[in-house]
């Protein structure tokens, strides 16, 4: 029955979820980011050209917040900065590219909107390179 009583907000278990959830949003992101770096000639010119930029300019913005923002996250380096990035990609996801649509084909998208918007809320936790870097006080 301890399984399903409340658990207290101890640091080891805010700050492994904390570490579980950048590990996880980034395993999540990466593959999108690797494949466009990959077949960046292929896709540069059928890719949404997004607020004035050309196709190009827009998938290389997209490639360095799902690839490069994504491997920041996982390490837990500058990663309230890498979150920026993640964010504006994932609304413009959820909302350009699949029109708001949360529950249907953007329903991913949404739930890596809200898996960053926690992480930036949260911060990189204790067991992130910020912390080891910057001396970051975890929750105690």
């Amino acid at each position: 029955m301890q399984f399903v009583q409340p658990t207290p907000a101890t640091s080891w278990n805010v700050n492994s979820a904390t570490l579980w959830l950048r590990l996880g949003l980034g395993i999540a992101m990466i593959p999108h980011g690797y494949d466009k770096l990959t077949h960046f000639a292929d896709y540069q010119n059928a890719f949404m050209s997004f607020l004035g930029l050309s196709s190009p300019v827009s998938l290389a913005l997209t490639i360095g917040a799902e690839f490069f923002c994504s491997i920041l996250l996982m390490l837990g380096l500058l990663t309230r900065l890498a979150l920026i990035p993640l964010i504006i990609t994932a609304l413009v996801i959820v909302f350009v590219a699949h029109e708001g649509d949360i529950v249907g084909d953007g329903s991913a998208g949404f739930l890596l909107l809200i898996g960053y918007l926690t992480c930036l809320l949260t911060g990189p936790g204790a067991y992130s390179l910020d912390a080891a870097l910057f001396k970051h006080r975890a929750l105690s």
